[in-house]
């Protein structure tokens, strides 16, 4: 069900980084169908929307409908139920709080001479955010990407997010989407929803970034389109690895790895231990849990082609192993977890203890869900407020302070070949041409 990897040191990683290879389509295939929808939302506008939502959703949209209504919002709010509501309210507050902390302001320093320095902060003017429909509607995307738009203050927050069969948006998303403040949801999904985001068409406005996870035809339409627009982050399949030792429970180890294999047959859970009795009592409960979950051929695959069980001779080999995958989520439960933080180098989010489970970040906790997947977090970082914003530098120099520094300017741009740049500072102290 799941393979079984052990590892004798930290030398001994080849098995592991087989872990780390994982492909849905080839490159070329889906790069060629996503070129060719977004060249032709681009050059046909609402008409290629409608045509391909009817092509992929069975949906017949037009002009009047693709946008959702105030009276959909108030049947999706009134469709759902009231207990889900204010949980949706108190996990939306959290992740207000949480990102409330990530505000930084515009600053500026008086040097001598008159020299002002500074950096203006300034929210993007319009976002636009992706949501999944598919087998799995995601209302907690909608408050995850959309919150942090409204701390940073942006002015316009678009939503795009595909039909169901009935032509309706998911209720619990229009819900969580009015909780959290989305200005406009249109009915459109998929990559041709990236290209009207990107583009712009008749009814669905062009936007100055796009935000939200995705299948790999999004994720793909998200990076050819980078440069039209700003985009967070290309994000592939969830991953989850586990860190922990023979002070863990079992049955929270294996809910936790299924928790992430039911996402996708893609998904990767991974668990690293030092115990080879937690490995035995892990995969039983693994065994048992899976035959419960309605969605246990998804978690099922996922578990079999990209999950793994690896044993180490220390946690210290394990925690290398982390930091080489660098995985999404990163639980780490052992005795003492917050000992070991601060050796690790590369994870989305750091989960610590046998009671901070996986998706308590993902619904409920208050940092951020989008998060760097297939190795990215060594250089990517969680979605943020800084993901809205973007910084001008401001530069003042009165005449006394750049007389002072004009020759050294005029000498590095004579260094570089570039004699207009040094004659733009030698003219004002009279000696250019």
């Amino acid at each position: 069900m799941i393979r079984e990897i052990i590892v004798k040191s930290s030398n001994d990683l080849k098995n592991v980084t087989e872990l780390k290879k994982r492909s849905e389509e080839t490159a070329i295939e889906v790069n060629g169908i996503v070129a060719e929808i977004l060249k032709t939302v681009k050059s046909e506008g609402d008409i290629a929307i409608f045509n391909y939502t009817k092509k992929f959703d069975g949906v017949e949209l037009d002009s009047s409908s693709i946008k959702v209504s105030e009276n959909e919002f108030e049947e999706a709010l009134n469709a759902v139920d009231k207990g889900l509501i204010e949980i949706i309210k108190k996990s939306a507050n959290n992740i207000r709080e949480f990102h409330e902390n990530q505000k930084t302001k515009s600053w500026f320093i008086n040097k001598e001479d008159g020299i002002i320095l500074g950096q203006i902060i300034r929210p993007i003017e319009k976002v636009g955010i992706y949501v999944p429909g598919g087998t799995a509607p995601l209302p907690s995307s909608v408050l995850m990407n959309a919150i942090p738009a409204k701390v940073a203050g942006v002015e316009r927050i678009v939503m795009a997010t595909p039909p169901g069969k009935d032509g309706k948006v998911n209720a619990t998303i229009l819900a969580a989407a009015r909780i959290a403040g989305v200005d406009e949801v249109y009915k459109v999904g998929g990559a041709q929803a990236i290209a009207a985001l990107a583009y712009g068409t008749e009814s669905v406005p062009k936007v100055d970034k796009i935000t939200g996870p995705g299948n790999i035809f999004v994720a793909t339409a998200k990076r050819l389109v980078f440069g039209e627009v700003g985009i967070d982050m290309v994000a592939g399949p969830s991953e989850i690895l586990i860190l922990a030792d023979k002070s863990a429970n079992p049955a929270y180890v294996a809910a936790d790895l299924l928790s992430q294999a039911e996402h996708d047959k893609l998904s990767s859970p991974i668990l690293v231990t030092d115990s080879p009795e937690l490995v035995k009592l892990v995969k039983s409960e693994l065994a048992s849990q899976l035959e419960r979950l309605p969605r246990r051929e998804i978690a099922g695959e996922s578990l079999k082609n990209f999950g793994a069980i690896i044993l180490v001779p220390n946690i210290e080999t394990g925690i290398d192993i982390a930091n080489m995958i660098a995985p999404e989520h990163l639980e780490i439960c052992t005795d003492n977890p917050f000992d070991l933080v601060s050796s690790i180098k590369n994870a989305g989010a750091i989960f610590l203890g046998n009671y901070t489970p996986e998706p308590l970040g993902d619904y409920f906790a208050g940092p951020n869900h989008v998060l760097p997947t297939s190795g990215t977090a060594r250089f990517y970082s969680p979605l943020s407020v800084d993901d809205f914003i973007k910084k001008s530098s401001l530069l003042s120099y009165s005449k006394r302070a750049f007389d002072k520094c004009a020759e050294d300017v005029a000498t590095f741009a004579k260094a570089e070949g570039l004699n207009a740049h040094a004659n733009s500072a030698l003219i004002r102290i009279g000696k250019g041409k």
